[in-house]
């Protein structure tokens, strides 16, 4: 299994700035609330990139992160309004 990071700098700017952290993220994935995992689109500027989609009190935040052989670093985190309408508005 790989290991996850992240910057510690970056998760506490979260925490004050947007009320989320890392940590938060990885429950809501542990409890079965990853809803995808696609390519960045900008593949010119993130060709390397991958973003997770993850449900957190029926809203879906964006977690770009990079992959290596060895491990999973986590960017950011992004609340969005069109994930949510895409993946948690429409499951009915």
């Amino acid at each position: 299994m790989k290991t996850i990071r992240w910057n510690l700098t970056k998760n506490q700017k979260l925490q004050s700035e947007r009320g989320i952290t890392f940590e938060v993220i990885l429950d809501a994935i542990k409890e079965g609330h990853l809803l995808d995992d696609y390519e960045h689109p900008d593949k010119v500027r993130y060709a390397n990139q991958r973003i997770l989609v993850v449900k957190i009190e029926n809203y879906a935040y964006l977690v770009p992160y990079v992959e290596t052989e060895l491990e999973i670093f986590l960017k950011t985190i992004i609340p969005s309004r069109k994930a949510t309408k895409k993946y948690i508005l429409n499951e009915d």
